[in-house]
């Protein structure tokens, strides 16, 4: 059968399934934060207990994207697609039944893996085939913002759901929703790569020696491990820290007036705003990638990001901080993801991105998973999440430097 060609025009069906897919994933994924109290409440557990929860789901995330990325080359997108839901869908029921600290540990694993399956490892390769050299960073960078979309619905739709169900029953709703998103999945057609004939003769495991041989590829996998540190480290304890931390809400004020009241109502809408603020700001990093040289932009957003916790953590925490703090942060948010994935797949070519690009994302997961577990960690020995913030601020400015030297040329392909 002649391989479909590439759309010339920017939103494809395969665009629209992916962006659907990752909202739903995503959406459950960055309520976990919410559960953190309620879960710690019921059984009494420590703060590290459920956060050691949370970093194993990250942890096997990024075990699970390089193989869910090789999985979708071998067998097919639809069908790597359709394991993860299955396995994220089981992950969520099981953990709904955990009443002790290992058990729901455990059943984490099996999240972390479904997230994998149906999450950018596997959808940006999908779209990134699908679209033109032309919109294929803006492509990347919608089925990215779509992430955010997930993470301003996933919030405020948890604290609802809480709000008049035990928390048990809604990992079960959410479990419901992740199957439901595997309606689009007849839209997800994707096309064969672009590539060479000295391209398609080149096995995967001859451009997994190259990449790794590439001091370039080294750099990038470094860089990454910051963007998880902090975006898992925030998604997890920020709701929590908000509640605890954050100065009152004005009875009279603009916040009370709109139904904010609390200060936990207040740490799920700031994760809601981030999402928000992520959608403007990936967009606008899809659209410089196709135009500037994109390490260039990834040291821009290490650096502001950096400067932005430093900022945060220094002044006194207010309902203002925390909604400044949550915009300008919010901005730069997934802002990493389409220009890594695309840089990737500007320099070791479209064919066996799934799997260079989840390679590259364990990194950002070991991260993710050391600021998720280092938070919970630092919160019960000290009461403070203030070490972690600053670990945070030392590891930004570190990818911020270790991506100058990137290489941003193609990695040419040996005869």
């Amino acid at each position: 059968m002649t391989p479909k060609p590439q759309s010339t025009s920017l939103m494809t069906p395969v665009l629209i399934a992916g962006c659907v897919l990752v909202l739903v994933s995503f959406a459950i994924r960055a309520s976990f934060g919410l559960f953190q109290i309620p879960i710690a409440d019921e059984f009494g557990w420590a703060r590290s207990e459920f956060s050691m929860a949370i970093a194993i789901q990250n942890l096997f995330w990024g075990i699970g994207q390089p193989i869910f990325g090789a999985l979708a080359e071998k067998i097919g997108d639809r069908r790597a697609i359709i394991i993860g839901a299955l396995t994220y869908a089981g992950g969520l029921v099981a953990s709904s039944f955990a009443t002790t600290p290992g058990a729901h540990q455990f059943y984490e694993m099996f999240v972390g893996f479904g997230i994998a399956g149906t999450g950018f490892g596997v959808i940006l390769a999908v779209v990134g085939r699908a679209a033109s050299d032309e919109h294929r960073s803006m492509s990347l960078a919608i089925a990215t913002a779509a992430g955010s979309a997930g993470q301003i619905v996933g919030p405020p739709l948890a604290e609802v759901l809480l709000s008049f169900m035990p928390w048990a029953q809604v990992f079960v709703v959410f479990a419901a929703m992740i199957l439901a998103a595997l309606l689009v999945l007849p839209m997800m057609r994707s096309p064969a790569p672009p590539a060479t004939r000295a391209e398609l003769e080149e096995t995967m495991g001859q451009i997994l020696v190259r990449a790794l041989r590439d001091p370039s590829y080294t750099l990038i996998f470094l860089g990454f491990f910051s963007c998880g540190y902090q975006l898992a480290f925030i998604t997890a304890h920020f709701p929590a820290f908000v509640t605890e931390m954050c100065g009152p809400i004005a009875a009279d004020g603009l916040l009370h007036s709109m139904g904010i009241t609390t200060t936990s109502r207040l740490g799920a809408v700031a994760i809601a705003v981030i999402g928000f603020a992520n959608i403007a700001g990936t967009l606008t990093a899809g659209w410089l990638g196709n135009r500037f040289p994109r390490k260039y932009l990834l040291v821009a957003i290490y650096t502001g990001r950096t400067l932005i916790a430093a900022a945060f953590i220094l002044a006194p925490m207010t309902p203002a901080t925390v909604l400044l703090f949550s915009v300008s942060m919010g901005a730069l948010w997934l802002a990493t993801v389409p220009l890594t994935s695309g840089l990737i797949a500007h320099i070791y070519g479209l064919r066996y991105m799934g799997t260079l690009y989840g390679i590259v994302f364990f990194s950002h997961q070991l991260g993710s998973f050391l600021g998720v577990w280092l938070g919970g960690r630092m919160y019960d020995a000290y009461g403070s999440y203030t070490v972690v913030w600053w670990v945070g601020v030392g590891i930004g400015a570190f990818s911020a430097i270790v991506h100058l030297p990137v290489r941003e040329q193609r990695l040419s392909v040996p005869a």
